[in-house]
Parts: C-alpha cells; structure tokens; sequence
C-alpha cells in the first residue's frame, strides 16, 4: 500500500486503475457467490 505522500504524478492513472479493478474484481465475486448458491439450491 502506497502513502499518500508518494503518489504525486501516477495518482490520477493509479487510483483510477486500483478503483476500476477493485470494483471488477467485486462485481465478479459477487456473481461467483449468487452462481454458488443458485447451483447449491438445485
């Protein structure tokens, strides 16, 4: 984990790369568990 401080130029590309990446790897863990379930409830 980087500190603040150390961001300066790369911080608009890196925050907006970690959070775009973040956020497909949450929607994918999501759709992985609700497919989970719904096999386990056949």
């Amino acid at each position: 984990m980087m500190n603040w401080n150390d961001m300066g130029t790369g911080m608009g590309w890196g925050m907006g790369f970690g959070w775009l990446f973040g956020l497909l790897i949450l929607v994918l863990l999501v759709l992985a568990i609700a497919a989970l379930i719904k096999y386990l409830r056949k």
